[in-house]
């Protein structure tokens, strides 16, 4: 692990989200992984002087449901091209009258309730078992909170964000069983995606952008498809706003993660050696390589 790591900062935009203004120098570019073709290409310019790489999860347009999304091609070639950190930007409802529509919420916590989804770089031929504890980086954390709050955004620290299957919305029941686990938002991306840069060893934060209460609010039937609309552009303007206020602050040179998000991989992968896939590590060569050519040449 280097003394000192310039970040190059990846920013994977949600729901309204296909673009980031204001980079310089700004390229797209398609980035190969063995996992197949990311959602989209990628976006690469620098902004203040900072090397930054954007993807649109679903592509521009919107052509991709949640489920059929390529979350690991997706990590893979974010760090292929050079990305240290991940700031995930998500349309959310919210499970909480205090988190009303127009809300960010920087959220610390997960529940997966996905089935249809590949999950892990590792299975058969190279086993890896890594901590999801704290599933966010506490110092990318810190620095969009700070950010968000020098722009006078109506920001939240901390929650749990349910993340569903879909496509389809909750029904009632499920709204009001997620409320009682306490949960304060609910959307349909940000898992396995959080899981998967964990296991690339990417620091990783989410911001939940609140564009309606999911279907428990008494007063949700009354919300208008326009008026969601209306809220996720309007939050999609917030979140660039966000962007160029906390990339300067990511930006600087900086020693290894002290939550550990770097050095995942240490103590993770179970399979010997000699017992392992040659054609699944070619695979894991960005994602898992510092780990496994270390492990490999003993």
């Amino acid at each position: 692990m280097p003394d000192s790591i310039e970040p190059v900062i990846g920013l994977i935009g949600g729901s309204g989200l296909y673009d980031i203004e204001g980079l310089e120098g700004r390229e797209w570019r398609r980035v190969p992984t063995p996992w197949g073709e990311p959602s989209d290409e990628l976006l690469f310019g620098r902004l203040d002087g900072v090397r930054c790489v954007f993807l649109p999860r679903h592509g521009r347009g919107h052509p991709a449901p949640p489920s059929a999304l390529p979350y690991r091609a997706n990590i893979d070639a974010l760090k292929r091209s050079g990305v240290t950190e991940i700031i995930s930007l998500s349309a959310v409802g919210s499970l909480r009258e205090d988190l009303p529509p127009g809300h960010f919420v920087v959220v610390d916590q997960f529940i997966d309730r996905t089935f249809a989804r590949e999950k892990s770089f590792f299975g058969t031929g190279c086993v890896a078992h890594v901590s999801v504890a704290h599933p966010v980086c506490p110092r990318l954390g810190d620095a969009l909170e700070a950010a968000g709050r020098g722009l006078g955004l109506p920001m939240a620290r901390g929650g749990t964000y349910l993340v569903m299957e879909g496509p389809q919305f909750s029904t009632r029941a499920e709204s009001e069983l997620y409320r009682q686990w306490g949960c304060s938002v609910i959307g349909m991306t940000n898992m396995p995606e959080a899981k998967l840069a964990r296991e690339a060893e990417l620091c990783y934060a989410t911001v939940a952008m609140v564009t309606d209460f999911d279907c428990w609010h008494p007063d949700h039937g009354h919300v208008t498809v326009e008026q969601v609309v209306k809220v996720l552009l309007e939050n999609a303007d917030r979140a660039r706003a966000l962007v160029r206020a906390v990339v300067p602050r990511l930006g600087r040179p900086r020693g290894p993660c002290p939550a550990g998000c770097d050095r995942a991989l240490d103590h993770a992968i179970i399979t010997a050696p000699e017992r392992r896939d040659p054609a699944l590590l070619a695979k894991l060569d960005v994602v898992a390589g510092r780990v496994l050519s270390v492990s490999e040449a003993d």
